[in-house]
């Protein structure tokens, strides 16, 4: 019915306004709904809607080439620009084994549940060229690692056909939003738990001050110019990782055309690894005070109408055609648990890295300061920081992951 990209851009932001709106309304029925549907949910299935009834073309559009290709990498580079170094590691060794151990159990979990579920029924897993299945499950990799700007850059990267793309986002969405609520319900027994696991919570009461204090002296209303540099940096950014790109992938795929199985002969996959790494050089320098400024929230609209252009090409009828891959994604969260859990009674580590932790792999940053805020409101900058350390990793990881998967799968 619409096939301008001028009125369906219009169209999309606008729905996304509807979704943002209710969710912050304290109407019972909004508060009651969003406890059940998540609105990330919401941002990737409103558009596929759109699409499977015709109202929108997913296919004959030209947004979404525009939006991975130029407000993707400027969005990693928004996400890592904040990364604080120095407050990562005040958080304690405690802190970032938990953590780490949580990505470790992605980029193990996601082998695991391939194999397992191979045996049981090699057809869940199987597919071939865009419709291999372990394509997908390398996006869930990076979502699960790091968040939804680094499950795109894999999907540039791996290529899954939309359709196959459509069945994981469900697979990861409902998975991962089950387990947040597990964690968010575990709050209420984080006494419990930390007594059974010997842990010391003193360094925490002394964490939420001093983040608390930060956060407030920092904030800022920003003005023009903070807007200007914070686009010259994304941007800039931007643009040299596509010249370099342009110069890097051809160059290996004619020198060394046996790495096109590594995808190492993938232009984006040079853009965003390029960018990424800028944005982490970038959050030594005084630029990283521009996240005060409100360059992640720039970052978190190009990421949601990002994931708005995502729905669009779903086709929503796919995501019945293979229900096996739910249970790929039970065996993956659970081995992710097993390890997180684990590593956290190892070290003795309070319940609360632990589920910061977890959330800041499997839900990054849009739900990780979330679990954090249900323990008290401000930890949740602990949130934030673990979410952008996952972003950093997110890309790199979940690549590794995706060609385990690849190994196992074949």
């Amino acid at each position: 019915m619409i096939h301008s990209d001028a009125a369906v851009l219009g169209l999309l932001f606008v729905v996304l306004a509807l979704i943002f709106h209710t969710a912050s309304l304290k109407h019972p029925f909004w508060q009651k709904f969003y406890g059940i549907v998540p609105p990330l949910l919401l941002c990737y299935f409103v558009p596929g809607l759109l699409n499977t009834f015709g109202v929108i073309s997913g296919e004959e559009s030209k947004l979404y080439p525009v939006v991975s290709q130029y407000l993707l990498p400027a969005c990693l580079v928004y996400f890592t620009l904040g990364m604080d170094f120095k407050a990562v590691m005040k958080l304690g060794p405690k802190a970032l084994m938990v953590f780490l151990a949580g990505t470790l159990g992605v980029m193990v979990g996601g082998p695991v549940a391939v194999g397992l579920v191979k045996i049981i029924n090699p057809e869940i897993v199987g597919g071939e060229g865009a419709n291999a299945v372990w394509r997908g499950l390398a996006t869930i990799a990076g979502s699960w690692i790091g968040g939804g700007a680094n499950q795109t850059a894999l999907k540039e990267v791996f290529q899954p056909s939309d359709r196959l793309f459509s069945q994981v986002i469900a697979v990861d969405v409902i998975t991962a939003e089950i387990w947040m609520a597990v964690l968010i319900y575990g709050v209420g027994f984080s006494a419990r738990i930390d007594q059974a696991f010997k842990a010391d919570v003193s360094a925490i009461d002394e964490l939420r001050h001093r983040l608390d204090s930060e956060q407030k002296a920092s904030q800022r209303i920003f003005s023009l110019r903070d807007i200007v540099l914070i686009a010259a940096v994304g941007f800039g950014a931007t643009g040299l990782s596509h010249l370099l790109a342009d110069f890097i992938a051809p160059f290996i795929k004619t020198n060394y055309p046996s790495l096109e199985k590594l995808s190492l002969t993938s232009t984006f996959f040079w853009i965003v690894s390029i960018v990424t790494l800028i944005g982490i050089l970038l959050s030594f320098t005084p630029l990283r005070k521009l996240e005060f400024a409100g360059a992640s929230k720039i970052g978190s609209l190009f990421l949601y109408l990002l994931v708005a252009t995502i729905g669009m090409k779903m086709d929503l009828f796919a995501v019945a055609e293979n229900p096996g891959l739910f249970l790929v994604g039970i065996i993956w969260m659970s081995v992710h648990i097993i390890i997180t859990l684990s590593v956290a009674k190892l070290v003795k580590a309070p319940f609360f890295f632990t589920a910061v932790g977890s959330q800041a792999n499997i839900g990054g940053a849009a739900s990780a300061p979330v679990v954090a805020a249900a323990f008290h409101a401000s930890l949740a900058p602990v949130g934030v920081l673990l979410s952008i350390l996952g972003y950093a990793l997110g890309t790199y990881c979940g690549y590794l992951t995706g060609l385990m998967m690849q190994w196992v799968a074949s």
